[in-house]
């Protein structure tokens, strides 16, 4: 059985604070210009993590990912057939 999971969007303030940041959750990406970082965690303990990491003195704020709560079922899932026939033709 999978974990549900859900990414937290990390600001901070130096990038030599990542070390910490990682103590919270996976690490998956880092933007070194925008100064902010993605983390998953477990959805069980994200409202503790996520008042943990605002405690942080470098961290200025914390957003939540809302992927775990988009439909990801799109509705015309058909190709329309002159879009398929133009895509064979290399237009």
């Amino acid at each position: 059985m999978r974990t549900k999971r859900q990414g937290l969007i990390v600001w901070f303030q130096h990038m030599k604070n990542i070390k910490h940041i990682k103590r919270y959750g996976h690490l998956i990406y880092s933007s070194k210009k925008l100064k902010y970082s993605v983390i998953y965690v477990d959805q069980d303990v994200l409202d503790d993590i996520e008042t943990k990491l605002l405690k942080l003195p470098f961290v200025s704020k914390v957003d939540r990912s809302y992927k775990p709560y988009l439909q990801t079922n799109f509705e015309n899932a058909i190709p329309d057939k002159a879009k398929e026939y133009d895509y064979k033709m290399g237009i």
